[in-house]
């Protein structure tokens, strides 16, 4: 044989060979069987499989190149996130994913967090700052000893990185290199940059959206020689309902000395956000199925997210609620 088909042979033996057969047994209830389930890649979103469930259990098998991290959905419903790695993985209720490598990793990881908040719960100040130490310690080592594996990956999610200046997402990536290559660390510092172009001091970034054949754009709604709150909501998020009553009482102290508001529904179907409209009684008008374009635009991992525009378009505060919003809005208004 030519020595270039042996070597492609010898390449293509090692590619099949790196790839693992795993197995996920994801129990679940004799209701949701006849229900599809998908197992999906939670970095990419992806749909790696999909099976019909079946007495009360989806089964997944397959080959896997090298471990990430997964989720089963079935019927919009999300499962906990675990590894998906070669070997056989299975689940119960409290402690989430087990059987192999990584997983039982993260579930002991889990135990010991668990044991530090129970003695957390009731010790004095003192033996709670100790506490408070030695669980940042397991997590940092343990993010430190996994730093190459979906486990590392997956702490360095559960930490507040994804709310930090983009100043410290790099700081954290510049200790973690292997982190940068996932899409959901390359969001999170795309996210990062857009809210430091967006803080206030800067100026307003414009976005159009289409709903009911009709086209708005926020800066239909800012007028000069006014200050204008823009307030990024969803029907379903209950701290949004919560600010909503803090905006009325603003709108109607201030509206007639120079304050309006406009209401974008972000994330939301349209139906339900009318419905909400109407059931709490905002008057203001609202931008509808915004959905992602302007919380991509502002960097906005969370809501209600809340904007002051000043009458010359400079953004003058943001991500303030409750009496933090209200002493801005007084602040400028006087």
């Amino acid at each position: 044989m030519n020595l270039k088909y042996l070597t492609l042979a010898a390449l293509l033996a090692a590619g099949a060979a790196s790839a693992e057969h795993y197995k996920v047994i994801t129990p679940l209830s004799k209701d949701d069987d006849g229900a599809m389930a998908r197992l999906v890649n939670f970095d990419s979103g992806a749909t790696v499989d999909s099976v019909l469930v079946a007495d009360g259990v989806a089964t997944f098998e397959g080959e896997v190149d090298e471990p990430y991290l997964a989720r089963v959905v079935v019927d919009g419903g999300r499962l906990p996130v675990f590894i998906l790695e070669s070997g056989t993985i299975s689940f119960n209720d409290k402690e989430g994913a087990f059987g192999t490598m990584l997983n039982d990793q993260l579930r002991q990881l889990g135990r010991e967090i668990s044991q530090l908040g129970s003695q957390f719960q009731g010790a004095d100040e003192a033996a709670q700052k100790t506490l408070y130490a030695r669980y940042e310690a397991l997590v940092d080592s343990t993010m430190q000893s996994n730093r190459d594996n979906p486990l590392g990956y997956y702490l360095f999610l559960q930490s507040d990185m994804a709310q930090a200046p983009a100043s410290e997402i790099r700081a954290e990536l510049a200790k973690y290199p292997d982190f940068a290559k996932y899409k959901r660390v390359q969001g999170m510092l795309a996210a990062a940059e857009k809210r430091e172009a967006t803080q206030p001091g800067r100026k307003y970034a414009d976005f159009e959206v289409t709903y009911d054949g009709k086209t708005e754009r926020l800066s239909d709604y800012i007028k000069p020689g006014k200050y204008t709150l823009v307030d990024f909501w969803a029907s379903w998020c209950g701290p949004c309902m919560r600010q909503a009553a803090v905006l009325k009482d603003l709108y109607a102290k201030y509206h007639d000395k120079g304050l309006d508001i406009v209401g974008v529904a972000v994330w939301d179907e349209p139906a339900n956000t009318l419905a909400a409209i109407k059931s709490h009684g905002l008057v203001w008008p609202n931008i509808i199925n915004a959905q992602t374009v302007p919380t991509d635009l502002y960097g906005i991992m969370g809501i209600p997210c809340i904007l002051l525009i000043g009458p010359d378009g400079t953004i003058l505060s943001r991500d303030k609620q409750g009496d933090e919003l209200v002493a801005d809005v007084e602040k400028y208004i006087k």
